[in-house]
């Protein structure tokens, strides 16, 4: 293993955030703290709780997971496309370092950024809502392995993307609706029967659910269920990365 050319990797892409802090952390955060002022503190003074939990304190785990979501697919696919963009890529490709080394090097630095900006707005939510967390390690544990799994498919999107406005058709027309009608803002239980049953297609639902576990030991989806979800999507992003090396496919040509 180079971890030489992983740290070179890594270092670059984490510079580039510090460099523009407004963009990569300031925005996401104040934009998750109007979220805490709207939905925490004015709605949820005026609705009950959810599931024994006030809808401030509900709502922290679903916000934050909506951060991680965005931020690391942003991430992992900017920080990839980029060098494609440029032409940089093949300066790494015909570099001594392996097919893992760069993927490591790109997905490590974007999921750094992403666990870095959750723990921010965990930090930042405890200014607007009180909260507990009852599982810290699961916390962690779902915290990191939510980033990497999302910043793994930023990679793909990034590869497949020819174009600026392609970075940004995936996280904006699906994963945000998704993670807004996963389960961020209410309880799947509180929807009707038949609606109940559609959204369990929904993928987000398994990280939220999960997620919101660690914190209050509750959810909509039993959290083995979740994990294993998890831990499937990773797995297919792996599988489809290992494609797109083995084919060159928009990285070689």
């Amino acid at each position: 293993m180079n971890f030489h050319a992983i740290r070179a990797i890594y270092i670059f892409e984490m510079s580039r955030t510090f460099r523009t802090l407004l963009q990569s952390i300031a925005s996401p955060v104040i934009s998750t703290s109007l979220y805490f002022i709207v939905f925490g503190s004015a709605i949820g003074a005026h609705m009950n709780q959810v599931d024994g939990v006030s809808y401030g304190s509900f709502i922290v785990p679903g916000l934050i997971m909506l951060a991680i979501l965005t931020e690391s697919i942003s991430n992992a696919s900017f920080g990839i496309y980029m060098p494609r963009f440029i032409g940089t890529i093949y300066e790494v490709l015909s570099a001594p370092v392996s097919v893992v080394e760069i993927v490591v090097g790109y997905v490590g630095a974007a999921a750094s950024k992403s666990i870095l900006l959750g723990l921010i707005i965990l930090i930042t939510a405890r200014l607007f809502v009180g909260f507990s967390i009852e599982h810290p390690v699961w916390m962690i544990a779902f915290l990191i392995l939510t980033s990497v799994t999302f910043s793994l498919f930023g990679f793909i999107i990034g590869v497949w993307a020819d174009g600026w406005e392609k970075l940004q058709i995936v996280p904006t027309l699906i994963i945000t609706p998704l993670t807004f009608l996963g389960g961020s803002f209410y309880s799947i239980s509180m929807l009707p029967e038949l609606w109940q049953k559609i959204t369990l297609f929904n993928p987000v639902v398994y990280l939220v659910s999960g997620f919101r576990w660690s914190f209050y030991g509750v959810s909509d989806v039993d959290v083995g269920v979740s994990l294993g979800m998890t831990l499937v999507f990773m797995t297919l992003c792996v599988i489809a990365i290992v494609a797109i090396f083995r084919t060159g496919y928009r990285i070689k040509a």
